[in-house]
């Protein structure tokens, strides 16, 4: 018998979307903030974990791929992995990658930096993409500067989702995600529990 699927069943289409017309126009980044925060308040305003479990698209994606299409290993997460110093540390690592994104995009719009045109994958590779800016001259250069920085962001932990879940269970890459463990951190703050 077949369960009739609702449209929130439906979110890795946008996750999709998302990466693809970000690809041809880079300010179509900005829309990534709306899985940035959208967690963060339902989280704040009682929902607990509610995007993770039922609008993350990027998640859909991943048990599409590895359990429907059978593309994962499906091995067990090492359990370092698993556990919370690697979790908050992971967490950190994120937010300080974050800060400095948005540093870079505080120098362009101060006047103290240049516009750097280029996706930074896995925080290290710089890949010119120079013709994804189709922004033009209508919106300001720290607003391209912002949206390439975030879709580097959202893109390098793409990566690092399907290669999670290509080697150990489909949707792995949520056991130790950056916004999962700050949607949990909230929760626990909000009911008085112990991190």
């Amino acid at each position: 018998m077949s369960m009739k699927k609702s449209w929130k069943d439906k979110m890795w289409i946008i996750t999709i979307v998302y990466f693809s017309i970000g690809l041809f126009n880079i300010m179509f980044a900005w829309f990534g903030m709306i899985c940035f925060l959208a967690p963060m308040l339902m989280s704040i305003f009682g929902k607990d974990k509610a995007f993770c479990n039922s609008y993350c698209g990027r998640g859909q994606l991943f048990t599409l791929l590895g359990h429907d299409r059978r593309l994962s290993l499906n091995k067990e997460l090492p359990s370092f992995l698993k556990s919370k110093w690697f979790r908050y540390g992971f967490l950190l690592f994120f937010m300080v990658m974050f800060v400095n994104m948005l540093f870079t995009t505080w120098a362009v719009f101060s006047g103290s930096g240049n516009l750097n045109e280029s996706l930074k994958l896995l925080w290290t590779f710089d890949l010119p993409w120079r013709w994804a800016n189709r922004a033009g001259e209508s919106f300001p250069l720290w607003t391209v500067q912002f949206a390439y920085g975030f879709y580097s962001l959202m893109l390098t932990s793409l990566i690092i989702g399907l290669l999670s879940m290509l080697i150990f269970k489909p949707r792995s890459w949520c056991v130790y995600c950056p916004i999962g463990t700050a949607t949990q951190m909230i929760c626990k703050i909000r009911e008085g529990e112990r991190l």
